[in-house]
């Protein structure tokens, strides 16, 4: 090839490849999410079964409860560290990074922990690490992308999420087949990404690395109206719907007499269209503003969870309220982030990200110890959706009014 053959193709390849790159890191953010979830899930479908087939002991319907919602609150809580992590080292190092700690419990469940209760809130303890990996996704697939585009951006990744769905069709078939299998076939996922993401990922070029410490980060994160809003709509739309992917085989097994096989095929559907939802909140809020979308996200599940709390039957209006509160729940959970990436600068976006997230997920942790407490004391799950159905129109009530004024003052600012 002469000098004169590299200088006509040379650019044309560099533009294609600038082009493509932020989709090549989107994808593989995404990848990683939905891997790493899948294994944050995976105590979840098997906790219907351990409580039946009395090998844990006698467990009440709390028990079941704490071991399927430990993950969920460490790999909320460890969020906050994570994000200020990404924010300093960036996702190029922490996917990877993340990933392989994640074999480590995993495989410990499979091979150690499957006789002893102890034992198994010890492992999901440490599970909740899979549960991180949104606080590195976000602040990495936001840089990537222009301002414009990072709703849908984000939407997408956070279509990862779906990791649970596949977790809850496969776990219980693999268990079945052999104890160790899900774990094992999880751990080898697991690797298998840790190795690609190191080899293919990159961090945006505008990358810049913060020179104050993670506790300065912190503390200015933790100031910043926005944090506090976008949390509380956040811990609503995503942590209903973490609530109702780990709960959802337990109560349906409960209030409707499903085995475990079927419950955890309708916790799927269930999932699949949060997750096919969140793009398009996500997506929706970059055309029509994040405002207008969760308006319509909380009335969606206030009126919803009210019907839910009558228990219809499945198969007279039951199903319909489930799903169209995963379709309003997963579109929430993409306008969330629409919002923080409209209104929060760049630099700030992973730690915001980190506690955002953390109480997304204690969103997640609290409600499925409240159903089983409840139900536990009354027989009844109808407390517990009404306590839901509250929740969704305060918060309804609160994105017209501070969160609306937040978002015009910042554009108006801007």
């Amino acid at each position: 090839m002469t000098t004169g053959d590299r200088s006509t193709s040379t650019p044309q390849a560099t533009a294609a490849v600038r082009s493509s790159t932020p989709w090549v890191m989107l994808a593989m953010a995404t990848i990683g999410f939905a891997v790493n979830f899948w294994a944050w899930a995976l105590l979840s479908p098997l906790g219907p079964l351990f409580r039946n087939n009395g090998r844990l002991g006698e467990m009440s319907e709390l028990d079941v409860s704490m071991l399927v919602a430990v993950p969920v609150v460490v790999g909320s809580l460890g969020r906050i560290v994570v994000g200020s992590l990404t924010d300093r080292f960036g996702g190029r190092l922490m996917f990877p990074a993340l990933s392989a700690l994640t074999i480590l419990p995993v495989l410990f469940i499979g091979f150690f922990a499957l006789d002893s209760y102890a034992l198994l809130l010890i492992a999901g303890f440490f599970l909740g690490l899979g549960g991180t990996v949104f606080a590195i996704g976000v602040p990495f697939v936001n840089a990537w992308f222009p301002p414009a585009k990072r709703g849908l951006a984000i939407g997408i990744f956070g279509g990862g999420m779906g990791g649970t769905a596949i977790s809850a069709l496969t776990t219980v078939t693999l268990f079945e087949m052999g104890e160790a299998l899900p774990f094992v076939v999880t751990a080898v996922l697991l690797a298998v990404y840790a190795v690609a993401a190191w080899l293919i990922m990159r961090d945006s070029p505008g990358r810049t690395a913060p020179t104050t410490t993670m506790m300065q980060r912190l503390r200015a994160n933790i100031a910043l109206p926005v944090t506090w809003q976008a949390g509380i709509l956040y811990s609503v739309a995503f942590g209903g719907y973490v609530a109702f992917s780990v709960y959802l085989p337990a109560y349906l097994i409960t209030a409707h007499g499903l085995d475990a096989a079927d419950a955890s095929l309708r916790m799927a559907g269930f999932v699949v269209l949060a997750v096919l939802m969140r793009p398009v909140g996500g997506a929706m809020a970059d055309k029509v503003g994040a405002i207008p979308v969760l308006g319509v996200v909380y009335a969606v599940t206030a009126v919803c969870a009210a019907i839910a709390a009558g228990n219809p039957p499945l198969n007279a209006g039951g199903t319909v309220a489930f799903l169209a509160m995963a379709a309003a729940l997963g579109a929430g959970s993409g306008a969330v982030f629409a919002l923080i990436a409209q209104v929060t600068e760049p630099s700030h976006v992973g730690g915001v990200t980190g506690l955002v997230g953390a109480a997304g997920g204690l969103g997640g942790f609290v409600p499925p110890l409240i159903m089983g407490y409840v139900y536990g004391r009354t027989d009844s799950y109808a407390i517990g959706l009404w306590l839901l159905a509250i929740t969704a129109a305060l918060t309804l009530a609160l994105t017209f009014a501070p969160v609306r004024r937040l978002a015009a003052s910042v554009g108006q600012a801007r």
